[in-house]
């Protein structure tokens, strides 16, 4: 069985999600505060010593037509940057669509009032989790 942590990359805000190999599924964790795409690491540092995850996933903003823009360079980097502090393995998931999708969703269910930027950003790192295990075998 694998834990996995994924991170939906914002420059104010992170969202993150956890989920297991097994079920396939993954919840909302939280958000991190972020301060132009740099997060509190030391908040990031106690997530993962409390879950320890064999590995963490990272959404790739690109635009519709695949193509990549400034936020997907940042997202490398941040990606590269969990890599670099934590030695976690980071792989990368494309993320296109997620955040509409976790509007969706919360709308659905809690109408305006569900739309907290905060639990949009996690709900939004919960898609590109569970997309994430649609298309890898661990």
């Amino acid at each position: 069985m694998a834990t996995v942590i994924a991170f939906d990359f914002g420059t104010s805000s992170i969202g993150c999600a956890i989920g297991q190999d097994i079920t396939k599924t993954a919840r909302p964790l939280c958000a991190f505060k972020a301060r132009d795409g740099k997060p509190n690491w030391g908040d990031i540092e106690k997530v993962l010593k409390e879950w320890q995850p064999d590995y963490l996933v990272v959404g790739l903003p690109l635009n519709m037509d695949g193509s990549e823009q400034e936020l997907t360079l940042r997202a490398r980097k941040f990606a590269n940057r969990l890599h670099g502090r934590f030695g976690n393995q980071v792989q990368l998931q494309d993320e296109r669509l997620s955040t509409v999708e976790a509007k969706s969703h919360l709308f659905a269910s809690g109408g305006y009032r569900a739309l907290d930027k905060s639990k949009v950003d996690a709900s939004s790192a919960v898609i590109i989790l569970e997309s994430w295990f649609e298309n890898h075998a661990i």
